[in-house]
């Protein structure tokens, strides 16, 4: 039987290189992304600012700007996480949970509350603190080197080991 668990088994290098060439090809479409993103603010600009009155934007504008502007910033977010899963092989939690809770606060930012209800208040301060506090114990457990201890018994033999 196949030892899918060793890294020098044959599937698993190749099942790891498609999935490598996979991230690569979604960094460059976010890139993409990112620079469409960038193009619409750009545009949503101009739009705005040469419609009469010339040279002014609305709250509702500004509003807007502040979404398309906190959109790019979080796929270029999203693009460094990409590129770190890449260099590291690994996803870090910190910068993930970062990731989201920029996301959140861009709702925030945008959110009309002459169109939502209490209860969906509610639900994004709930989501709001859940995010915090995850990033919270994130940013702790990384402090203390990101280790947790655990004992493992394998063979017969307990050992301490440490995991990142």
């Amino acid at each position: 039987m196949d030892d899918l668990a060793n890294p020098r088994e044959p599937l698993v290098q190749i099942l790891r290189a498609v999935v490598h060439m996979a991230v690569r090809v979604l960094a460059v479409l976010m890139t993409l992304v990112i620079l469409w993103g960038v193009a619409d603010v750009i545009m949503v600009l101009y739009h705005n600012l040469k419609t009469p009155p010339y040279l002014m934007l609305s709250i509702n504008n500004i509003l807007a700007l502040f979404g398309a502007f906190m959109a790019v910033l979080i796929a270029i977010e999203i693009l460094i996480n990409i590129i770190i899963y890449l260099r590291d092989d690994v996803i870090h939690v910190k910068i993930v949970m970062a990731t989201a809770l920029m996301a959140i606060a861009r709702k925030v930012i945008i959110l009309d509350f002459s169109k939502i209800t209490p209860d969906y208040v509610l639900a994004i301060a709930a989501v709001v603190l859940a995010m915090s506090v995850g990033y919270w114990l994130a940013v702790i457990k990384d402090q203390q080197k990101g280790k947790i201890h655990y004992r493992k018994i394998s063979d017969g033999k307990k050992s301490d080991k440490e995991e990142a």
